[in-house]
């Protein structure tokens, strides 16, 4: 509908101005057409009257039964000594008859016509304009008052520059809300996790100091000191999330070779590799080298490599491979188990998410450290599970 009007305006200005161009030009041609043949007929009868002097009588009885308005004659500029016609009192216009009025007539009207369809089209075009004020204006006012709603499409016209702006400052104020209340959601449930994770362990350890009570056993400290560490690890795993989500976290990126860095997070993993009796499978593909923080990317690294180990039935291996092209270096670290629950996949890197097959002990938080310090090198990171079975983890650091 909105583009029937602007059509509907489009068409009236051009016809209406075609009417006023084609009424003008048909007055004048009709002005100039008049004007010289007054002229031209003046300037035959002085030579004819000029040759025969006797026939002026008999001429200006001739003129008088073609003229219509002999007696009330106009003024004229040209003189009566250069035209006959006008020394005898007639005028310009006395010899309209019949085709300059047929012509005069038809273009005033048109004139009278293209003037009024003008004045139309205006009026039309303020209307369109003021619908359009008040369409903007009651948009913003739903917007301000909680409301949501669509303005109606639009072509283009003086407005659409304006209507694409307010959409943009709405979608952008609509995203700013939508991401407080997220944030504000989110830090509500990290707290209840954290809360949680704590009194987990405050639980424990207030259990172990009564039963200490009752009969000390060395049982009862170990079980004290295995919540302490818990405590500690989970305090120190929300510090390093505080710092990287306020940005604070500084990364000296320098170039690393890859086959270095999977061999130093396995070197530190080697007594849990030890205990659990998998082994860590890392083979040498050749020098490649990414722009990269070295110990905090081992960090997450080893995170990794500790997930599948903790997955990897005893004598399992867990397994590492790495292959660079022009966009991308990519490590992909797999083990020999069971793999993830199908169910599990689409949370493994939310914070303190535990699926059905966490190992004991930990708080959730090490699959999120990785993916955060990852990303904060302009990489990705990604799990699922192999077709032959055991999970997988891809990182991928761009070169761009």
């Amino acid at each position: 509908m909105r583009e029937g009007k602007n059509i509907a305006v489009l068409a009236g200005l051009v016809l209406s101005v075609s009417l006023l161009t084609a009424s003008v030009t048909a007055m004048l041609v009709a002005y100039y057409d008049n004007r010289m043949y007054f002229r031209m007929s003046g300037s035959i009868l002085q030579e004819i009257v000029e040759k025969q002097p006797k026939a002026e009588q008999e001429l200006l009885a001739i003129l008088h039964s073609y003229s219509r308005r002999a007696e009330d004659m106009p003024e004229h500029a040209d003189s009566a000594e250069s035209n006959l016609l006008q020394a005898y009192g007639y005028a310009q216009g006395d010899f309209l008859y019949p085709e300059g009025e047929n012509v005069m007539i038809p273009a005033a009207v048109g004139f009278l016509a293209g003037g009024i369809l003008f004045l139309m089209t205006i009026l039309l075009q303020r209307k369109k304009e003021i619908e359009r004020i008040h369409a903007l204006t009651d948009y913003l006012e739903k917007v301000n008052t909680g409301g949501s709603g669509v303005l109606f499409p639009a072509g283009e016209d003086a407005f659409s520059k304006l209507q694409d702006e307010i959409y943009k400052t709405v979608t952008e104020l609509y995203q700013t809300r939508d991401g407080a209340l997220k944030a504000r959601n989110h830090f509500a449930e990290n707290l209840y996790n954290i809360a949680h994770q704590m009194k987990t362990s405050m639980t424990s350890i207030s259990l172990a100091v009564q039963m200490m009570y009752k009969k000390p056993s060395a049982m009862h400290l170990d079980q004290i000191r295995l919540q302490i560490s818990r405590l500690t690890h989970l305090e120190e795993a929300l510090l390093l999330l505080s710092r990287i989500d306020a940005g604070t976290l500084t990364l000296e990126r320098r170039e690393v070779d890859v086959y270095t860095l999977l061999m130093l997070a396995a070197d530190n993993l080697q007594e849990l590799f030890a205990a659990a009796e998998v082994s860590v499978h890392i083979p040498e593909d050749g020098e490649m080298v990414i722009y990269a923080d070295l110990d905090w990317t081992m960090e997450a690294v080893m995170n990794l490599l500790k997930n599948c180990m903790e997955h990897t039935p005893p004598g399992g291996t867990v397994y590492c491979s790495y292959e660079q092209n022009s966009l991308y270096t990519q490590i992909r670290i797999w083990d020999t188990g069971t793999g993830f629950a199908k169910e599990d996949i689409p949370h493994l890197f939310e914070r303190f998410y535990r699926g059905g097959q966490a190992g004991k002990g930990g708080v959730g938080l090490g699959l999120a450290l990785s993916k955060a310090i990852v990303e904060q090198q302009n990489g990705t990171i990604s799990a699922g599970n192999l077709a032959e079975g055991g999970a997988c983890y891809e990182i991928r650091f761009y070169s761009h």
